[in-house]
């Protein structure tokens, strides 16, 4: 079998994902136009949703891990009364509701009452999670449903505006990676009393990533490799200690917790090293091998 040829483009782009397209399919426009085929995204994006989803080119997609462990930030409106398959507009309507008296004010009090915070969510059928090997969408398109076990996240703001027509709310979320505000969405409809459904769901920020920086997979910038880690401690060495990181060697740690994105001193990204036992630091990803 013939070997897969080295990447030779590397780098992290900011996309501002459009709607009617899956995560997957912007990595394959991506991949097409830079003409590599080691590409991959920092957390998936609904395909009806819109808004930063952060691309890693090359060697790059090893920092990956960096980027999807930061918060992010949501835009999106609440449909109340109505509550879907899918827990947003995508989905076939299961029931309705008459939630014609729940005011603004109700639904700031349930979020302040229930959904700030540290809270556990069960992941929706329609997410990416495997179990048994298999993605709950694959499941969840052959009719079956199984049982999902709450997973914990942080729901560091959640802020409810009126809509601009009677039954829909406007939010703002900031949040820990791996939460789904369709079901913030769906949850805050029962806690009123009825049902909900999310729709024109859009991250705003993803980190330090945000729309000010995103443009269209078309158009999109192609950022150093060193954009990744760039929310981490930055840690400069000399010659010798670069020499030992390129051989992946436990080192004594730098001040703080780590991570820390280590580079030499002509600015080059040489490693991303995690806080390890005794006061030491072990090598998590090593570029300059």
């Amino acid at each position: 079998m013939a070997r897969r040829k080295p990447a030779t483009t590397h780098g992290i782009a900011v996309v501002d994902k459009p709607p009617g397209v899956t995560s997957h399919d912007v990595v394959g426009m991506l991949r097409r136009r830079f003409n590599e085929r080691q590409v991959g995204h920092g957390g998936t994006l609904d395909p009806d949703a819109t808004g930063v989803l952060v691309v890693a080119v090359g060697k790059a997609t090893r920092l990956l891990r960096f980027v999807e462990k930061t918060r992010k930030g949501y835009t999106g409106e609440v449909v109340l009364g109505t509550s879907t398959s899918t827990l947003d507009s995508a989905g076939d309507v299961l029931a309705t509701y008459d939630m014609s008296g729940v005011t603004v004010d109700d639904a700031r009090k349930a979020v302040t009452e229930h959904l700030l915070g540290a809270i556990e969510q069960i992941p929706p059928m329609v997410s990416a999670i495997r179990i048994d090997g298999k993605r709950l969408h694959e499941l969840a398109r052959e009719g079956l449903e199984v049982e999902r076990k709450p997973r914990p996240v942080e729901i560091h703001r959640f802020d409810v505006a009126a809509g601009d027509s009677e039954g829909i709310l406007t939010i703002e979320v900031e949040c820990s990676p791996g939460t789904y505000i369709r079901t913030l969405a769906a949850d805050l409809g029962e806690l009123l009393g009825g049902g909900a459904h999310l729709r024109n769901l859009r991250r705003t920020f993803v980190g330090e990533f945000t729309l000010a920086e995103a443009a269209g997979p078309d158009n999109c910038e192609l950022l150093p490799v060193e954009a990744a880690v760039r929310p981490l401690d930055q840690i400069v060495v000399d010659a010798a200690t670069a020499d030992l990181i390129s051989h992946g060697r436990v080192l004594d740690s730098w001040p703080g917790e780590g991570p820390w994105a280590v580079s030499s001193e002509d600015g080059e990204l040489l490693a991303v090293y995690e806080s390890f036992r005794n006061g030491q630091a072990k090598p998590a990803v090593v570029l300059s091998a």
